[in-house]
């Protein structure tokens, strides 16, 4: 009985240290392929000082945009797409970059591509939920 005592301990404990808080952070961490965003969704706290963790785990040159508040670059990121940029950061292949910005003081969901040619069309894009600060 005691075995039985300390295995449901052990497994309570295994089981509580492997689940991730999904409320709003501070922090994005995102890993880029091609052509993807993993995760593709995050949710960050309105005006808030965002460090961004990407990793570009693909074999070309990726961007992570966030475009403006109700801000949509259709099938196709172009030039004039380029002008609803939020905020970006450019990754190359097989590197990682640390940034920090400010996050939109409006909570609401804002869409995040990749603004390379092609990549967008490709299915490279993500979705941003901004939410009222705690």
């Amino acid at each position: 009985m005691k075995k039985y005592a300390v295995f449901t301990v052990m497994f309570a404990c295994l089981l509580l240290t492997s689940c991730k808080a999904s409320g709003p952070s501070t922090a994005i961490d995102v890993t880029m392929t091609d052509f993807q965003f993993t995760p593709n969704t995050f949710t960050i706290l309105a005006g808030r000082e965002i460090t961004v963790n990407a990793v570009n785990n693909g074999i070309v040159e990726h961007e992570f945009a966030i475009l403006d508040f109700g801000a949509d670059a259709g099938d196709e990121f172009d030039d004039e797409d380029k002008q609803n940029i939020y905020w970006d950061v450019k990754v190359p292949a097989g590197q990682s970059v640390t940034l920090t910005f400010t996050a939109p003081s409006a909570p609401g969901e804002y869409s995040v591509v990749c603004g390379i040619q092609g990549h967008l069309m490709a299915g490279m894009v993500g979705e941003l939920t901004v939410v009222e600060g705690e």
